[in-house]
């Protein structure tokens, strides 16, 4: 089989293992959370995602080991986001999380974009507060940024279009991370679980998600194109992520 092919293989594999990740294991995690231990091992439950956000990540380096430079630009994006959600914490829902996950999922691929999100919300928490919330906003993070690898990424290299960039970063933010963040809620606070107090709490979220939205919208606007520009830069001359 030629190189190419091979390449091309386990790309394909590391992707199908990230959305399994995502979509499968890190639902039955948060959902063991709250079923078995009630909310209240929520430690345990976010160190079990990050360790499933990790083996689609750790499948980049099946043969070598990982360079520090590529670990070190991995560590600066959740660094960012960590950095931006602190900056604004005066201003309720208005983060630049969202934006910088999507940047880097697109810059580095879906596995990159999947822990970032994750890691990004697990570290600022302890910022502004860990709870039984912290697994949900790290699923809620991370999926944004699989997502946006897979529509997004190139693995030839090339930027993105702004445009459709900012309307899945403006719909992504208010239709998936709001709606995980909210059921958060519902599964946490609101002690009559009916689908009419579900989509109370929804209804009730539905300000503060535009909000999100909106902040997403325009730092994607803001950032975008500058930040993906210099991580291409980098990603290409040293081959990072790969």
């Amino acid at each position: 089989m030629p190189s190419s092919d091979k390449h091309f293989g386990k790309a394909r594999l590391r992707t199908i293992v990230s959305v399994i990740a995502a979509c499968l294991i890190v639902p039955a995690v948060i959902a063991l959370g709250v079923a078995v231990w009630d909310d209240r091992k929520y430690y345990i439950v976010s160190l079990l995602v990050i360790l499933a956000s990790m083996v689609p990540f750790a499948l980049k380096f099946e043969r070598r080991r990982p360079q520090a430079r590529e670990l070190v630009v991995l560590a600066v994006m959740i660094a960012i986001g960590v950095a931006g959600r602190a900056a604004f914490y005066m201003v309720p829902q208005f983060k630049p999380v969202a934006a910088i996950v999507i940047i880097s999922g697109v810059a580095f691929g879906c596995e990159s974009g999947f822990i970032t999100g994750a890691m990004t919300a697990f570290l600022s928490n302890f910022i502004f507060g860990q709870g039984p919330w912290t697994p949900w906003q790290m699923e809620g993070f991370g999926l944004i940024g699989l997502l946006a690898g897979l529509l997004f990424y190139k693995r030839g290299g090339g930027m993105p279009k702004l445009l459709p960039l900012c309307i899945y970063g403006f719909i992504s933010t208010f239709a998936l991370y709001g709606v995980i963040a909210d059921s958060s809620t519902f599964f946490t606070y609101t002690t009559e679980l009916s689908w009419k107090a579900y989509f109370a709490v929804l209804a009730s979220g539905v300000l503060f998600n535009l909000i999100h939205a909106a902040a997403t919208l325009v730092f994607l606007l803001v950032l975008a194109k500058p930040m993906l520009k210099k991580l291409e830069r980098v990603r290409v001359k040293y081959g990072l992520l790969e």
